[in-house]
């Protein structure tokens, strides 16, 4: 089989001139693949000859400056296989990405979790049983956006009422622009829809917490049971975890999709805005006719988003939402970016000060 052969995948000119450019500098046999399962640290590789469990070189993860340098699930990457055929292949170099979703890991805020690389479309799930949160998917969204990907909302179980075209309306309105989707896997009900989004060589990831029915979904779009599905607890309609790792599955009549574990916790990565922006831009619009620029939508007059939640035309839970995004967004760009960490330094000394002069003040005044 030839390099071509891996278009199916995903591969193209750019990655090939990329693979190219890297294969005539390295002193190893090099061949290109893509990561189609990823395990605690353990990689799957799929080349065009065979599928190879691979580690990765102390090289790479010594130069890696970061969690985001490393390669996992829909990475393109280069590695060497062993010259016996025998044994594991050492991968080498992680391939130019197109678009990288990940989150805050729960416990640490310095360091991400990859979801998915080199993802064409994001497919946001979410049930429709008492688990529904309209601001978890305004979170999903951010994620999406940031990542490059682009966003689809997936309501699942859509059996479990008698028309859930009142729940479609509800998440596009607070998704302006976003194709959103209704879907019962069991009675076969927006699968099409969801497959369209897919075709050869585009590469679609699951995002959603345990529970909503993403290895279901995949069972269905695989048209075979790859994936053990669990019911969600009947006390609180919450997911049990039933997928362990991360996947990339080649879905029949083309395309590919990622599944992993369920996420309850969606923390925002990075320094980038654009993901909140997009997510909110209702509430960028509105804020243009505020009476100040820097309105910060509080107390001030004259605030135009203000006065579209008291009239009832923007949901007050959907502004907390932004704004609390805000804060979180704002916050990892001070840990993560050093020019946001040097506009942060500026600003606290400049409280700082503003609150010595007033002291100082105060002083003067009551001698």
């Amino acid at each position: 089989m030839s390099i071509a052969s891996l278009s199916s995948l995903g591969w193209g000119p750019d990655l090939a001139d990329a693979f190219s450019h890297l294969s005539s500098q390295s002193s190893s046999s090099l061949v290109p693949g893509r990561v189609v399962r990823y395990t605690r640290g353990l990689l799957s590789v799929r080349t065009a000859e065979r599928t190879w469990l691979a580690r990765t070189a102390g090289r790479l993860l010594h130069r890696a400056a970061s969690t985001e340098a490393l390669p996992t699930i829909g990475d393109w990457v280069a590695l060497a296989p062993p010259p016996t055929g025998e044994g594991d292949a050492l991968l080498h170099a992680v391939l130019p990405r197109r678009s990288l979703l990940a989150r805050r890991e729960a416990d640490t805020e310095h360091e991400p979790q990859l979801i998915g690389a080199n993802v064409d479309v994001a497919f946001l799930v979410a049930g429709l049983d008492a688990n529904f949160n309209p601001r978890r998917i305004e979170r999903a969204l951010t994620l999406a956006w940031q990542s490059g990907a682009t966003p689809v909302v997936v309501l699942t179980k859509a059996d479990l009422l008698e028309d859930p075209t009142e729940r479609v309306r509800e998440v596009e309105a607070l998704a302006p622009g976003v194709t959103v989707i209704a879907v019962s896997a069991p009675r076969d009900l927006g699968l099409d829809a969801v497959r369209s989004w897919l075709p050869e060589g585009k590469t679609g990831v699951l995002l959603g917490s345990s529970g909503v029915g993403k290895s279901t979904l995949v069972n269905h779009l695989l048209a075979e049971a790859r994936l053990v599905t669990q019911s969600v607890r009947t006390e609180d309609d919450k997911g049990r975890h039933t997928t362990t790792h991360r996947e990339l599955f080649e879905l029949p009549g083309g395309g590919m999709l990622i599944d992993g574990p369920g996420m309850r916790e969606l923390g925002l990565w990075g320094a980038d805005e654009d993901g909140v922006d997009a997510t909110f831009a209702d509430i960028l619009e509105q804020s243009a006719g505020c009476r100040f620029s820097n309105c910060q939508h509080r107390a001030e007059p004259g605030c135009a988003v203000r006065e579209a939640v008291a009239s009832g035309t923007l949901p007050a839970e959907r502004l907390e939402n932004f704004e609390k995004l805000q804060r979180e967004q704002a916050r990892q760009a001070r840990l993560t970016d050093p020019l946001a960490q040097a506009d942060h330094r500026r600003w606290l000394k400049q409280r700082t000060e503003a609150g010595r002069d007033r002291s100082l003040a105060k002083r003067r005044g009551g001698k």
